[in-house]
């Protein structure tokens, strides 16, 4: 147990758990309204929706998911760096008009837009149960993040029961304010998220290949096949196909993700989104200096040092970068390391969860359940089935193989 990470841990945890409740409070508006639970009354400025969009887009995932897929399989895990490149000029392209018809018909959905535009509630449908089912597995990945960096500060490595009362934890912090402020909890969180997560990586990217000897050292340790995507055989596009349709086919994605498009519809106009669209790359930067720790847990052998071994066992390649934290800086850095990830993964948690309630509420519940609901109502059975989304991420965690959780 390394008690002075998990003292610096519990306290940046237990600030980002006050000000989600405490966010209830923030530009208040009437809670039991949906636009003003789910969409933040549509108030949110260019600054705080550059945040709530990072928070968005750069997640637990970012942290854990795409270092290890760079440690374990090499080049192709830089995949996400040109997709965040791509989609850039489509949001400035594309969601702005979104957002002002959105705005004049009181969308608070994709499948909200779909029905609007073709008049037909079963394609609404169709999307709503897609961005449902999409988002499960999302909010998975970013409870798992919880669970590999308190696991990196030895709580509940031995498996099992144990190893799962982390995610437990995060389950009932993150529902609980998830149900009280709804999506002004997240906007509030993520400028701590994201100071936290600057701070880390810019250690990481000065203070390793120092360590190693610079940069040169840093690549000269890595082996050659995981420098560069392999050249593929006669008559074969091997992992080029791969990269090329992993970027373009994320790129495409991302903003159909019902938390992406959350997150847009929340803020206060057209230009903001324009701006943002401008601003966002600079997480991009952020993105390609991740990915590089990858190869900087690979070049210091973290995999190798027996001090870590019960982790790699559990975790798989998705504790090199835990590793490499504990391996490179003191403690106390090592607990602010890991509160930036889990925090990473709870931002996330909590716009994704909304999300997929409002594609429940409005698109399923609403036109196939209950047609006569009163707005109140449609709200409170929007909380109830975040709570529900939670558990079912929970399952995929305990369920499913996750040497590469990407």
């Amino acid at each position: 147990m390394n008690w002075t990470a998990i003292i610096v841990f519990v306290l940046l945890f237990g600030l980002v758990t006050v000000l989600g409740f405490v966010a209830a409070h923030w530009r208040r508006g009437d809670l039991t309204e949906l636009h003003e639970w789910g969409l933040a009354g549509r108030r949110l400025g260019t600054v705080i929706t550059w945040f709530l969009l990072g928070g968005d887009v750069y997640t637990a995932y970012t942290f854990i998911a795409v270092p290890a897929l760079v440690f374990g399989a090499g080049a192709i895990g830089f995949f996400a760096l040109p997709y965040t490149i791509i989609v850039y000029p489509l949001v400035f392209l594309i969601l702005p008009r979104m957002w002002a018809v959105a705005q004049k018909h009181n969308y608070i959905t994709a499948a909200d837009f779909v029905q609007g535009r073709y008049g037909n509630r079963w394609l609404a449908l169709a999307v709503a149960v897609t961005g449902i089912v999409a988002t499960m597995p999302y909010i998975a990945l970013q409870l798992l993040g919880l669970q590999v960096v308190i696991g990196a500060m030895g709580v509940g490595t031995s498996g099992g029961l144990a190893g799962d009362i982390p995610l437990i934890i995060a389950f009932v912090i993150l529902a609980a304010f998830t149900y009280t402020s709804g999506l002004r909890a997240p906007a509030m969180i993520a400028v701590v998220k994201d100071t936290l997560i600057y701070i880390t990586v810019l250690a990481l990217v000065i203070v390793v290949p120092y360590q190693l000897g610079g940069y040169a050292n840093l690549f000269a340790a890595i082996p050659p096949e995981k420098l560069l995507l392999p050249t593929p055989g006669a008559g074969t596009l091997g992992q080029y196909s791969a990269y090329a349709t992993l970027a373009l086919g994320s790129a495409f994605a991302l903003f159909l993700y019902p938390h992406t498009m959350t997150a847009v519809l929340s803020s206060s106009g057209a230009q903001v989104i324009r701006r943002n669209a401008a601003y966002l790359p600079a997480y991009s930067f952020l993105l390609g200096l991740l990915a590089l720790t990858g190869f900087m847990a690979l070049a210091a052998g973290v995999a190798s040092l027996p001090e870590f071994a019960p982790q790699f066992e559990q975790y798989k390649s998705n504790f090199a970068i835990p590793a490499l934290i504990l391996h490179s800086f003191p403690d106390w850095f090592a607990g602010v390391a890991f509160a930036a990830i889990g925090i990473g993964g709870l931002v996330p948690a909590a716009i994704m969860s909304i999300a997929a309630s409002n594609l429940f509420t409005r698109n399923i519940y609403v036109p196939f359940i209950h047609p006569s609901c009163t707005p109140a109502q449609e709200t409170q059975n929007a909380k109830l089935v975040s709570l529900v989304v939670k558990v079912g991420a929970l399952v995929f965690i305990i369920f499913l193989p996750l040497q590469y959780a990407i």
